[in-house]
Parts: structure tokens; C-alpha cells; sequence
């Protein structure tokens, strides 16, 4: 399945789970690094305004379906993908870490967020080793002196698993940075996801996941931030429909 913004394509290249899980195997065996980002139609609203964020989104390795709208419009042209939302592959991720003894990284989010994320995954995954942690200053670029250091480090630690909740578009184009600085670290872009396992944000309970309403939770939940996000994304359904239509007709 694939999208198209400004003219070029973002390809959701992994489709199922499986397939996910066995590609990561194997890069770990193999000491290579990666990039995981997990497309929505938030990320398309921001891709189509901005091509630096597009040009990161290409620079991904793997990228996955992360949000139900996606997956309807797979189907819809006939390239059907799985749902796997970030937030949901971090305790897969860190059992695929620790049977592979290559240790976790977190970034992003807040010390006390990061403490709390380490201790639940530690109780979670036995065997699982976190190497270090990082909170970035409230002022993170990806492109600037600290995430140089933080990237230093990870070139330094070697093969690794390093979370990214840095949020979007600051995630991916720091992972875009990292395949290069640090070519065998793994990258997840995970937003939410380690907030969610310390307790620090909630998520909406899986009821709520299992019938697709989990946008309408997020947007009673944080109106001011999430009722006008929502919008932009239903204002490119018609055209994305469109093109998915066109897809299935190749």
C-alpha cells in the first residue's frame, strides 16, 4: 500500500506483524540498524506541508499501519496491511530485544516518564537490558548539538534498540539522522507509547481500541489539541479514498 504527497510516494512496506517481527529478527542477528515509523493520517496532513518531514518519511526503512483509517484504505484498494500502532509494538520490540540480547534505549518524553517506562518493561520482559535512558531539553531539535551527543552515544553503545517519543515530525527526522550517525542502531518511533507504560498519559481502554473509537476518546479527552488534528485528517479522506480507489484498479 502506498500514499502520495507532493507528488511522491510513502509506501507502507510491511504489511503484517509477522513479517515485521521476522525482518527485525534478522537485523539484529545481523547487527544491522533500522528505522521503524508507523504512518497515520496525521503524519500524511504533515507530510503534505512539509517536505522535509516527507523526505524523512522516506529515509525510513520499515513503515508500518499505525491507525485504523489506514488499514480501511489498504483494503480499499486491495493491499490489505495490519494495524500495528507504536504504541502497541514496544513490549513486541523489547521481546524481540531481549531474545536477542541487544539492549533498549529510550528517548523522548520526561525523566520521570523514562523511569517509570524502564521499570515496567524490565518487569515485562525478563532479560530485557535498558542501557541508558534520555530526556531532551524542552527545546529539542533533531538537527542541533544534543541530539549530535545522543547520537555519539548510540554509534558508541553499538547494535541497539533505541525508542524514539519525541513526537512527530521530530522522531522520524532524528532517525532519518541516526541511520547514518549510528548505522547499527534500531530506531522505533513510538510517540505516546512509553507515557502509556509508565502511567503518564492514558491510553482509552481496549473496548474502546477494538471498536475504532479511540479517536473520539483522544478527542474528548484533549479537546483543544485533537479536535482541530482530527479535522485536517478528514479533510484529505476524500482524496486519499481516491487514490486508493485508483490503486485497486491497476
Amino acid at each position: 500500500m502506498f500514499f502520495e504527497c507532493q507528488g511522491r510516494r510513502v509506501a507502507v512496506n510491511t504489511a503484517t506483524r509477522t513479517g515485521l517481527e521476522a525482518e527485525i529478527r534478522a537485523r539484529f542477528k545481523a547487527g544491522q540498524g533500522f528505522a521503524l515509523a508507523t504512518v497515520n493520517l496525521d503524519h500524511l496532513v504533515k507530510m503534505a506541508a512539509s517536505a522535509e518531514f516527507l523526505s524523512a518519511y522516506q529515509a525510513q526503512d520499515l513503515v508500518v499501519a499505525d491507525g485504523r483509517p489506514i488499514v480501511w484504505l489498504s483494503r480499499l484498494a486491495r493491499r490489505p496491511v495490519e494495524l500495528m500502532p507504536g504504541s502497541d509494538m514496544v513490549l513486541p520490540l523489547c521481546r524481540l530485544a531481549a531474545e536477542a540480547k541487544v539492549p533498549v534505549v529510550l528517548a523522548g518524553s520526561t525523566d520521570e516518564a523514562l523511569q517509570d517506562a524502564e521499570e515496567a518493561l524490565t518487569e515485562a520482559v525478563p532479560g530485557l537490558e535498558v542501557a541508558w535512558t534520555h530526556a531532551p531539553s524542552g527545546c529539542f531539535d533533531p538537527d542541533g548539538d544534543e541530539a549530535d551527543q545522543i547520537l555519539h552515544r548510540l554509534d558508541e553503545t553499538g547494535p541497539c534498540l533505541c525508542f524514539l517519543a519525541l513526537g512527530a515530525p521530530k522522531q522520524e527526522r532524528f532517525a532519518q539522522r541516526g541511520r547514518k550517525l549510528a548505522p547499527s542502531a534500531g530506531f522505533a518511533s513510538v510517540g505516546a507509547g512509553l507515557d502509556f507504560l509508565g502511567g503518564h498519559q492514558k491510553r482509552a481502554p481496549a473496548w474502546v481500541r477494538a471498536i475504532a473509537m479511540e479517536w473520539l476518546w483522544r478527542a474528548l479527552s484533549s479537546p483543544s489539541r485533537m479536535v482541530p488534528r482530527y479535522a485536517k485528517c478528514l479533510a484529505i479522506l476524500p482524496g486519499q479514498i481516491r487514490t486508493a480507489w485508483r490503486i485497486r484498479e491497476q
